[in-house]
């Protein structure tokens, strides 16, 4: 089977067109009031590696319907007009992520290079999982 497009392909494209800010910047944004940082990761990992206190959960598999506001499933959050930061493990599910929400007007919006695992190499803080039962 020959894709049209390949995941590399997809990655270089959202790249192209989106904003990347570096884990550093992403930092200084954590306690920014007109900020929200988005973990994009699925439950599993937020429960094995833990997350960045206070950032809001959005599943990648469930972003598009949150960030319509003519969705069923529209969360009220993405029309607060605050600057979206998002996130995956290490930078690929969010950088296209932003690409998508970015298409639908949704602004303004950026990603975390390196991800989760930048965030916690670069001493970001990080909230543990809570001990499971």
């Amino acid at each position: 089977m020959t894709l049209k497009k390949g995941c590399k392909q997809l990655l270089a494209e959202a790249n192209a067109k989106i904003e990347m800010i570096t884990v550093e910047e992403a930092i200084k944004l954590h306690d920014d009031p007109n900020t929200v940082i988005v973990d994009l990761r699925d439950i599993r990992e937020r429960q094995r590696d833990g997350f960045i206190p206070g950032a809001l959960h959005a599943p990648r598999g469930m972003l598009e319907f949150w960030v319509d506001p003519e969705s069923p499933y529209h969360k009220e959050i993405f029309a607060s007009g605050k600057r979206f930061v998002f996130h995956c493990a290490s930078g690929a599910r969010s950088a296209l992520a932003t690409a998508t929400v970015q298409d639908m007007g949704l602004e303004p919006v950026c990603h975390v290079a390196g991800g989760f695992v930048a965030w916690k190499e670069a001493g970001g803080p990080v909230e543990a999982p809570p001990p499971r039962e």
